[in-house]
């Protein structure tokens, strides 16, 4: 059940999101740029990178594991 994550709209919109974030984040203070930068950029790869984990699952229980774990940066 394998699915090509990179034509999911919500893949493509959560990449956005990252490119969105890393030029936010950029333009913090030096002061935060190993703290609460590193920490908001990973985050926000976590979202693409569980889509597309999740994608490459068997079973659909388990895509929709990897794809709650996606969500919970909006929660």
């Amino acid at each position: 059940m394998k699915h090509n994550f990179r034509e999911l709209t919500i893949w493509k919109n959560s990449m956005n999101l990252v490119f969105d974030i890393y030029k936010l984040t950029k333009e913090l203070p030096d002061v935060e740029k190993f703290g609460l930068v590193s920490q908001i950029n990973r985050y926000s790869v976590s979202i693409p990178s569980n889509i597309a984990e999740g994608t490459g699952r068997r079973t659909a229980k388990e895509i929709v594991r990897f794809f709650r774990y996606s969500t919970r940066a909006f929660l």
